[in-house]
């Protein structure tokens, strides 16, 4: 583990002492794929409280992490009147049950031009480097959706001031900045549907079927440390994967697994799977 990870592995640990030492919810910034993997890699002994991820919508790249003490993770005590958890049913997706840990802490912004019809058809690029440009680090900024001429930035509450204020223009586009209501934002991302067959419900054999490519040329990014389960460190191209899983490739893209259809006559797997788009 490089020197950046261990910092980081030990400042996870103590996040979730306060946690549990305090009886309160503690929060990381937004963490990258990399970062996540190091947490679900942490020892059982250096966590002293569970964790959630939220990143503000099903399948977010970039997520926070919320330690819980216990009276958070089984609803009881001050938290009793959470209307979320593990076991709630939420329209938000996976994800959405975790929501109310986070809604004080993180914030969606919706950036728009003021004037439309002579607005520079802006790409994440420009707004990534606009909100940076402000002086703010990139984690306490989570993913940046390009919606039609808009962008939908997950960000840390607290900077939420800072942009509405400051940022007023991208290249030669006037923009305007507004915050998003939490308890009425949904958001969902356009997926390509992709049925096929495969031998097994493998990682190597998925990654094949959703980027068409083969197996070998694929081996060598699970080796190069660029795929990810659910924000896990893959290793292995023989991990099987589980329905809803979503697997993450730098550079190429994401999918998700969502159900084996049925089984051939030649035993191979046909399997239905949301690419994102």
């Amino acid at each position: 583990m490089m020197k950046d990870e261990e910092l980081l592995a030990k400042r996870l640990s103590e996040l979730s002492h306060q946690s549990f030492q305090r009886g309160i919810i503690t929060y990381t910034d937004f963490l990258n794929l990399n970062e996540q993997s190091i947490l679900h890699a942490l020892p059982k002994d250096s966590l002293y409280t569970g964790y959630v991820l939220f990143g503000g919508y099903d399948s977010a790249e970039r997520q926070m992490a919320a330690f819980l003490p216990e009276d958070a993770l089984s609803l009881r005590g001050r938290y009793a009147g959470i209307p979320c958890g593990p076991d709630q049913k939420d329209d938000g997706g996976s994800a959405g049950r975790y929501r109310c840990y986070f809604m004080d802490r993180m914030a969606v912004l919706r950036i728009a031009p003021l004037h439309e019809k002579y607005a520079d058809a802006l790409t994440h690029r420009d707004y990534l480097g606009a909100i940076m440009n402000l002086g703010l680090e990139r984690g306490k900024m989570g993913d940046i959706l390009i919606d039609g001429s808009a962008a939908l930035v997950f960000i840390d509450a607290n900077l939420t001031d800072i942009l509405k204020k400051e940022l007023l223009r991208i290249r030669h586009t006037s923009v305007s900045v507004s915050e998003e209501d939490w308890d009425d934002f949904q958001y969902a991302q356009n997926v390509q549907e992709i049925r096929g067959t495969v031998s097994s419900i493998r990682l190597d054999a998925l990654l094949s079927l959703a980027f068409s490519t083969s197996r070998s040329k694929l081996t060598g990014l699970i080796e190069a440390g660029k795929v990810f389960v659910n924000g896990r460190l893959m290793t292995s191209n023989g991990y099987h994967i589980k329905e809803r899983d979503i697997i993450s490739v730098r550079g190429m893209g994401k999918f998700q697994y969502v159900e084996q259809l049925s089984v051939t006559k030649k035993n191979r797997v046909c399997v239905l799977i949301h690419k994102y788009i």
